[in-house]
């Protein structure tokens, strides 16, 4: 899920929401690659990026740019939510192996 905490759009493309630049704070490369990842399965985004300022800061500019069908803040919700989709997945399947890692040992 999107809150203002981590994602803030600028106000550069206020009248163009098909066309956003978000403003991921307390995030690096690992989060913004998977964005771009799933962002870019969406067969209604255009374009997809992003950005580190600086290395020093803590804060990615994911930029988005859809076909209007879908704002871009939709985009940035949907990309978002499988995300998390497949790392509740992964780690689903990771306390399986575990726990038969687990009873196999015990036996």
């Amino acid at each position: 899920m999107v809150t203002t905490t981590t994602a803030a759009a600028s106000s550069s493309d206020a009248q163009e929401p098909s066309s956003e630049t978000f403003m991921l704070e307390n995030e690096d490369h690992t989060l913004a690659n998977a964005l771009r990842f799933f962002l870019n399965k969406n067969p209604h985004v255009e374009f997809c990026g992003y950005s580190s300022p600086h290395p020093a800061d803590d804060v990615v500019n994911v930029r988005i740019q859809t076909t209007g069908e879908i704002s871009a803040a939709e985009a940035l919700r949907q990309a978002c939510r499988s995300c998390q989709e497949v790392c509740a997945h992964v780690n689903t399947c990771f306390k399986d192996a575990v726990a038969r890692k687990h009873a196999s040992m015990s036996q």
